[in-house]
């Protein structure tokens, strides 16, 4: 098993997002994030966490873009 392929039980993936059971726990039922049932279990691949992780990135502001930005505000 590689480490693309590798999965992970919701408290595995809390600790790899550095956030909550809980939070996790609502990403899958709110459907926010791919997942895997085995019988009654939930595992996420690490890969889809990943790509949670990175869907979630928002790029820094730069000063000509702040500049840009007022001129539409008003």
């Amino acid at each position: 098993m590689t480490a693309v392929d590798e999965v992970l039980t919701v408290e595995e993936a809390a600790v790899r997002m550095k956030m909550s059971v809980r939070y996790v726990r609502r990403l899958v039922a709110q459907r926010r994030i791919a997942f895997h049932k085995v019988g009654r279990s939930v595992r996420l691949k690490v890969s889809d966490v990943d790509a949670h992780v990175d869907a979630g990135r928002v790029e820094p502001l730069t000063a000509s873009g702040v500049w840009r930005g007022l001129g539409q505000v008003a």
